[in-house]
């Protein structure tokens, strides 16, 4: 069995293989034909926080493709040590799909278990979400090969993964943020030396849009001075306006939770290139393909 903890994980390979296979698993979905690929298996669901795109999508798919799916309570880490939770766990369960709190959690818990570990999220990144957009895009656009994507925000755990991507696949992402909340310098050398694609950094956002395929955006940093955040971001809210620059075939990607009036506005949540609704079905496609990329003997 394998992990899915990082795209970087991954070979280039077979990141087109699971996308290739999610749309194979989408057709069968609106067929109610799904393959019964994960009979016999035991998927063990352990989410830190209120989240529930990603945990559903992994409960439905993985039950309709004949897995036993279970929920684990509590945090990892806190009533249990670390260095012996994977030992227990992987004498009942095939693969262990966690959202942790702490990146080097999921590492530790990774690292002493026998049964596959797949990252639903971490304060670092955050590959399945970013493999759904992926699968949405190329179905949208035809390919990859060439794609613009212009991530505004900072430097969270979906911009971190779409680093990644940039990395494995022939796609250039760019992140655009204030002064001080940039990918750091010597990391961002680090991923463009061994990039398919191109990683870039800007405080512009206006000279990217009439090339850009897509507009990305996450949420307003949370938890420090509120005043000072508004005062720092503000400036990059996405309007309409901003919609309007784009090309006939662009799309605009706000991940969510969206909150209106702090990256995006109310206006640009309604125009017609607003796809994040769209997008998030191919959650549960992706997913269905990790989990089996993962089962494999």
């Amino acid at each position: 069995m394998r992990n899915f903890i990082s795209l970087l994980d991954i070979s280039s390979d077979e990141l087109v293989s699971i996308l290739d296979r999610a749309d194979q698993l989408c057709e069968q979905w609106k067929q109610n034909a799904m393959p019964q690929t994960l009979q016999d298996k035991q998927v063990g669901l352990w989410f830190f926080g209120q989240g529930f795109r990603n945990r559903v999508a992994f409960e439905i798919g993985a039950r309709a493709m004949g897995a036993s799916v279970s929920y684990i309570p509590g945090e990892i880490g806190i009533h249990e040590p670390l260095e012996d939770i994977g030992h227990y766990l992987d004498k009942w369960f095939s693969m262990l799909v966690i959202r942790a709190k702490s990146h080097e959690d999921l590492l530790a818990i990774s690292q002493t278990t026998d049964c596959a570990v797949i990252n639903a999220r971490t304060d670092f990144n955050h590959p399945c979400e970013i493999m759904g957009d992926l699968q949405f895009i190329r179905k949208h656009r035809g390919d990859l090969d060439g794609l613009s994507l212009v991530f505004v925000g900072e430097v969270t755990n979906l911009c971190m993964s779409w680093f990644e991507a940039a990395v494995k696949l022939p796609m250039t992402v760019t992140q655009v943020a204030p002064k001080g909340y940039e990918i750091d310098a010597q990391r961002l050398a680090e991923l463009n030396k061994h990039a398919i694609g191109h990683i870039a950094v800007t405080h512009e956002l206006e000279p990217l849009l009439e090339k850009a395929d897509v507009l990305y955006t996450d949420c307003w940093p949370r938890d420090r001075d509120v005043a000072a955040i508004k005062n720092a971001f503000l400036p990059y809210q996405i309007h309409e306006k901003h919609l309007s620059k784009l090309h006939d075939k662009a799309v605009f990607l706000p991940c969510p939770p969206v909150t209106r009036g702090q990256e995006v506005s109310h206006d640009a949540m309604l125009s017609d290139i607003c796809k994040n609704h769209e997008a998030k079905q191919y959650l549960l496609h992706s997913q269905n393909a990790i989990l089996e990329f993962c089962a494999a003997e």
